[in-house]
Formats: structure tokens, sequence, C-alpha cells
């Protein structure tokens, strides 16, 4: 009568092991379904982060096309100002400052013989500039360049070489000049040079000299137009 009970307590014993494999098992997938969700769930946010940012480059992309195709075509509507080598341009014009030492004369047939002349100053911009870079350009004092302004004709009647009239609002005589002294050259001074190493108050630095006494000299001339494409050419 004892053994019956015996066997029914051996088999609940041997279901135990059975429903705790069967536990643990489901608990292990359930695991693993969590992270493959987790996985997933991250790899849609990269590649959402991914497309967004994949739109925004291609619309940053397309405004900058549409910005240089804009520069452009404004670069190619118009000529380019230019000056050849050894010529600085300013204020629509070419400036060459030359390093040899010649009369006023041969100075001024040396510019034009360049498709120029010798420099003709029309404003107080182009003054303060030539002013300025005759600073750079000078190695002392006494190395003043010849400017186009001149009273050969008529003393006391200064001409530019293009024949018009010195403007009385535009003149950049240094202290005491113009004086047509005569220490030098019987003749006077009848031609103008320019430049003060240590600068000019009020760009005041233009002197009558002796035609014939060599400087070195500024020439002019207009700036020429180039072939525009994204640089000037």
């Amino acid at each position: 009568m004892i053994q019956p009970q015996r066997d029914t307590e051996d088999e609940a014993a041997e279901s135990r092991p059975v429903r705790s494999n069967r536990a643990s098992k489901f608990t292990s997938e359930r695991v693993i379904l969590l992270l493959l969700s987790a996985l997933l769930a991250t790899a849609l946010i990269v590649i959402y982060r991914l497309s967004f940012a994949h739109i925004r480059i291609k619309e940053d992309l397309k405004s900058l096309k549409m910005k240089c195709e804009a520069g452009h075509q404004s670069l190619s509507d118009g000529p380019c100002p230019k000056c050849e080598a050894g010529w600085e341009h300013h204020g629509g014009k070419c400036y060459n400052f030359t390093t040899n030492k010649s009369s006023w004369e041969e100075s001024r047939s040396f510019c034009q013989s360049q498709g120029g002349d010798l420099v003709k100053i029309d404003s107080s911009d182009e003054q303060s500039f030539l002013e300025r870079r005759l600073r750079e350009v000078m190695k002392e004092n006494q190395d003043k360049f010849w400017i186009g302004l001149t009273d050969s004709e008529e003393e006391g009647r200064w001409l530019w070489v293009d024949g018009s009239p010195l403007n009385e609002r535009l003149k950049f005589w240094n202290y005491k000049e113009p004086d047509n002294w005569t220490g030098k050259d019987p003749n006077g001074e009848d031609c103008v040079r320019m430049g003060e190493k240590v600068g000019a108050p009020d760009l005041k630095c233009w002197f009558d000299q002796p035609c014939k006494v060599p400087h070195k000299s500024i020439c002019e001339k207009p700036e020429k137009n180039g072939q525009r494409s994204y640089v000037c050419v």
C-alpha cells in the first residue's frame, strides 16, 4: 500500500526540471527578442538621422550651386579691369614707378613709349595713393619722382601733360613751393617732382625743379579690360 505513494512523489520530482527548463527557455527567448527589438530601434534611429543629414547636405549643396552660378553669371557679364606686368592698378588707372633716372622730357618720352604719359593727378585720393606708394619705394628723401606738371610754356602757368590747367583746389605744393629757384639752372625750375620719404603733412610733397635734372618718374595709362571667367585673366 505504501509503494504507490512513492511512485507519485518520484513522478512529481521528475516533472520539476522539465517545467524549470521550459521557464528558462522562455526567459532567454524574451531577452533575445528584447535585444533584437532594441537593436532594430537603434538602427531605425540611425537611418533616420543619416537620411535627415543627407537631405540637409543635398539642400546645402543645391544652395551653394545656385550661389556659385549666380556669381559666375555676375562675373561674366562685364569686363575685368587689369594692368600689365610691372604696372599697379588704382582707381581705373595703371601706374608704373620707373627706377631709371632721366630728365623730365626723357621720362615723358619713356612713358609715352609704354602707351601712357607722366602722371596727371586728378583727385586727393590719387595724390594720397601716390604719396603712400612713393614712401614705400623711395630709398632716400631725395629719391623723388617726376609727374606730368610743368610751367615751361609760361612761368607760373602750370599745365598738365594733356594741356589742362592745374586745378587750384588740387594743389599739393610743399612749403614755400614753387619757388622757381635759379641756383642750379638760370632758366629756373619749370617741372614738378614729388615724394617725401618721411611722409608729407596734408599730402603736400610737390617741388618745382629744373627739368634737366635726372629723376625717377611715375607713368600712367588707362586700365585695360580683360575677359572674365571665375577670375580675371
